[in-house]
């Protein structure tokens, strides 16, 4: 394809991404879903295709979507629920592909063990931003969704650690167990300790995040530079080490400190530019999955019928059997049998809250979370020409990500309103107004010992005028919790004095608006003026909350 022939590809793809969202956005459909069918259309089209370049998407692609998931997630929810997110990204992913490849070296004609534990873990590490997307507009529950993370985050090292071993035990022409598991435990451990050490590196360079553009650069280089540490060729020659764990590890540690060292204007810049990158790259990525099904179906013409229906079986039964299986099973063991992390002891009260079991509910809520995507396809799209049975792997792989993308994807929503389970909604805004609260509160405290030392009669005007803004402040969110403690429901109540308040605040700040606006048409005031002041408006607006009764 042309390099015109390949922009006009994406100047398409995007008002095609474009244009799902909105329509998401007005029926509730996955977005995920909508793209990849959008995709299988447009393959059967007359007209240019893009091919998955599988080593692309591995390098340019996933470590972005991943940082970006781990700088959204948080490290100590993740700790909380270590147990259960290790259970499902480790151990059900190693189960996952071993049963997949004893059900193909048993039963499919021809097959090798090898070969089916490399479709294996392909396919089972779930792509969670079909389920998340749905789940946080259907209001799930914060704890399921960062097990749902948690498990996004770190299944797809263990999947492609599993991919590297299968592999190389093709190559090899047999499978030693005691070398798999010592290479996957190097992988894993060299991963943690780069993505530490990436972390730490971008953390003394803090002076730099305090500038938004340098904070930019600095972030978009990150999550590439991980990966590459871990996946170049000179450290490939002496050990393996997982690059997706690293961006993952570098991303959460990231993420839990840019809080505390970097500014606001680097943070919200750093924000913007994210959700751009993550909308694109994911919003192609699932167009480009749903172009590969004409490929995938041509490779299977030297197939007998049975051969391929026992494995598609085969697949299909084991990732969409095994999951809700394996969540009811370990949830009946008895907690001692548990693998203890989570590092120090704690109080018994709060382990007892920490390890409290998934309701029914939400096992069956988590059971149809595990929609396949990205991963999957760049995954089995790596395996080297003269993999045994490589065609039929492709096929299984694509029609486990179809099934599950397009199948749960677009159930889900209605299948976790059936189920009942919102989020509290009512605790979340108590838990916010008391930390807005008590941040006042830390403020008037800093006031008192400015006071106290040494100033003139200006300072202390400004120091009274402080006060009065943050008692106001104080008292509205103190109004506001003894509403909240009044509230029986999981639903915060509206509240129109509330309600009102945003209104008219809303409205003065169009207000504004306008008048800059007429002073700049007028030519009283210049572009450049105009674009600080703007800027000032922006920023008043954006803390104004989209929904007054989430806030």
């Amino acid at each position: 394809m042309s390099y015109e022939g390949i922009l006009l590809f994406v100047l398409g793809a995007v008002c095609v991404i474009v244009a799902v969202r909105w329509v998401t956005e007005k029926t509730g459909l996955p977005a995920a879903a909508l793209l990849t069918l959008i995709g299988i259309l447009y393959a059967y089209l007359p007209g240019p295709n893009l091919d998955l370049d599988p080593k692309l998407v591995l390098t340019f692609v996933l470590p972005p979507l991943l940082y970006n998931a781990a700088l959204d997630s948080s490290l100590l929810d993740i700790r909380r629920n270590m147990r259960t997110v290790i259970s499902l990204s480790v151990v059900l992913v190693l189960v996952t592909a071993l049963l997949i490849g004893l059900g193909f070296s048993l039963w499919v004609a021809g097959a090798t063990l090898a070969a089916g534990v490399a479709l294996g873990a392909t396919v089972a590490p779930p792509d969670p931003v079909a389920a998340l997307a749905v789940g946080r507009k259907a209001g799930l529950p914060s704890k399921l969704v960062t097990l749902i993370q948690g498990e996004g985050l770190l299944n797809d090292a263990t999947a492609l650690t599993i991919l590297t071993v299968a592999v190389a035990a093709w190559r090899d022409g047999n499978f030693n167990f005691d070398n798999a598991v010592g290479q996957f435990v190097i992988s894993a451990a060299g991963g943690v300790l780069v993505g530490v050490a990436v972390a730490y590196a971008v953390r003394m360079l803090k002076a730099l995040r305090y500038d938004p553009l340098n904070a930019n650069a600095l972030s978009l280089i990150t999550p590439l530079a991980a990966y590459l540490i871990c996946e170049n060729s000179f450290v490939h020659h002496y050990v393996t080490i997982s690059g997706v764990l690293a961006v993952v590890v570098a991303g959460l540690i990231v993420g839990h400190d840019t809080p505390r060292y970097a500014t606001g204007a680097s943070r919200l810049q750093v924000s913007a530019v994210w959700r751009l990158i993550d909308f694109l790259l994911e919003g192609m990525v699932f167009l480009l999955i749903g172009q590969q099904v004409p490929e995938v179906v041509e490779g299977l013409r030297r197939y007998e019928p049975s051969t391929i229906l026992i494995a598609l079986a085969i697949t299909l039964g084991v990732v969409l059997l095994l999951r809700p299986l394996w969540l009811v099973t370990t949830q009946w063991l008895p907690r001692s049998l548990h693998t203890r992390l989570g590092g120090q002891d704690e109080p018994e009260a709060d382990v007892e809250k920490r390890e409290a079991p998934l309701t029914g509910k939400e096992v069956v809520a988590l059971s149809w979370a595990g929609t396949r995507g990205v991963i999957t396809l760049a995954a089995v799209f790596t395996l080297p020409i003269g993999f045994p049975d490589r065609e039929l792997l492709h096929f299984c792989a694509i029609a486990v990500v179809l099934v599950t993308l397009i199948g749960q994807g677009l159930t889900f929503a209605p299948l976790v309103r059936w189920l009942g389970l919102r989020a509290n909604q009512t605790d979340k805004a108590k838990l916010r107004n008391e930390a807005r609260s008590a941040a006042v509160i830390a403020a008037l405290d800093r006031l008192d010992d400015i006071q106290e030392q040494q100033h003139d009669n200006v300072e202390d005007e400004a120091i009274e005028t402080m006060r009065k803004q943050l008692q106001f402040r104080l008292d509205r969110y103190q109004r506001r919790l003894d509403l909240l403690e009044q509230v029986e429901s999981h639903e915060v109540p509206e509240s129109p004095q509330y309600e009102a308040a945003l209104m008219v605040r809303q409205a003065v700040i169009d207000a504004e608006r306008e008048e800059l606006l007429r002073w700049r048409d007028a030519g009283r005031l210049n572009d450049d003026s105009l674009r600080v002041l703007n800027r000032e408006l922006d920023h008043e607006e954006l803390v104004l909350p989209k929904r007054p009764s989430s806030s």
